[in-house]
């Protein structure tokens, strides 16, 4: 292996390429899974007790040259004593901004970010402005290199000429991203259009506001090729998510990359991801101030609300435009070159090389 090593500190659980193969497992994760697997490289987690091939429990290596820290950087005092010879990197995936509770952990680990002057690596253009504008007002960090290197698609995800089917709507993010107000809007374009039906999985590590809606597949927590099955044969990908912007949303890179177009809302990462201003919505006012007032409002207790809403237009842009795609418009789609694995992964040499 490469003297290369990847340290998590927030994972809520031990993975490793099989937990891929086998069931759900979130955006960041599987990322460092097909990351490190390409990198031959290997991977700690604070919560791993047992090593399994690359992946290890937190201690010291042997030999390792670079450490890149998930997401935390408050980590990165106890990885400069685990590995105190190694370059180290800090590899961040949440939305961080000035203010944000996330800048607060950058704040914490000023001191340690301005010893070891990590190069902090960001997964989308749209995450690393908001990355550089939180390190310049903090004491120590302005000279810190913010870069972007995309979360990667493995190059085999192509259209395979599967049926798609013009009833089926998936939602495979993970529910705190904005599922409330997608089954709102579902529920408005069903009453629109009777047939459609709304097929709903998620990475598995945080519960499901279930309910039982006509028209809604509770799926679970699928496996990554399951996830890839469902969404080859949908209309789209539908995803009405403005709550938690995207850093980047490998759930649209995937449906894009296997010919499934995105339904979503113009924020955060989604334009620059999916680059076809036909698979985004504006976010408007009357949205964020229906969903301000029903913040924290259980899925069952929000059906009169979305009632009102659908009855004064507010969900008539996602009527409209999935009325268009299945009369024709439905937009082709097929992989982008710039979140090929193989791309990535020379990117990520170019930056670990001496």
């Amino acid at each position: 292996m490469v003297p290369v090593l990847f340290f998590d500190p927030l994972c809520v659980a031990p993975y490793g390429a099989q937990t891929l193969h086998e069931q759900g497992l979130g955006g960041s994760e599987a990322t460092t899974v097909r990351v490190a697997e390409a990198l031959d490289a290997f991977v700690a987690q604070h919560n791993r007790t047992r090593a399994e091939g690359r992946y290890l429990p937190p201690a010291a290596l042997a030999d390792v040259e670079d450490v890149i820290v998930l997401r935390d950087p408050r980590a990165l005092a106890r990885v400069s004593q685990l590995f105190p010879r190694a370059r180290t990197h800090l590899w961040v995936h949440d939305r961080i901004e000035p203010g944000s509770s996330r800048s607060r952990w950058f704040k914490a680990a000023a001191p340690d970010l301005e010893r070891l002057q990590p190069d902090v690596i960001c997964v989308s253009e749209y995450q690393r402005e908001l990355v550089a504008a939180t390190l310049r007002g903090i004491n120590g960090c302005q000279r810190l290199r913010v870069r972007r290197i995309y979360n990667p698609v493995d190059d085999r995800l192509v259209p395979d000429g599967s049926p798609v089917d013009p009833t089926k709507l998936v939602f495979f993010s993970s529910p705190n991203k904005g599922l409330l107000f997608t089954l709102d809007a579902f529920r408005a374009l069903r009453r629109s259009i009777p047939e459609l039906r709304l097929c709903v999985a998620n990475p598995g590590y945080r519960q499901y506001p279930q309910a039982r809606l006509v028209g809604v597949e509770w799926l679970g927590s699928l496996p990554h090729a399951r996830i890839i099955a469902e969404a080859r044969t949908a209309l789209c990908t539908f995803s009405a998510n403005f709550v938690i912007p995207e850093t980047f949303g490998l759930v649209f890179a995937e449906s894009r990359a296997v010919g499934t177009p995105v339904l979503t809302h113009d924020c955060g990462a989604a334009r620059e991801v999916l680059d076809d201003p036909r698979q985004v919505l504006p976010v408007t006012v009357a949205e964020r101030l229906y969903e301000a007032v029903l913040h924290g409002v259980a899925l069952r207790w929000r059906a009169p609300a979305a009632r009102v809403a659908a009855h004064l237009g507010l969900f008539d842009g996602y009527i409209e435009r999935i009325r268009a795609w299945r009369n024709g418009g439905r937009p082709s789609v097929g992989p982008d070159a710039r979140f090929r694995l193989s791309t990535i992964v020379g990117e990520w040499r170019a930056l670990l090389s001496p």
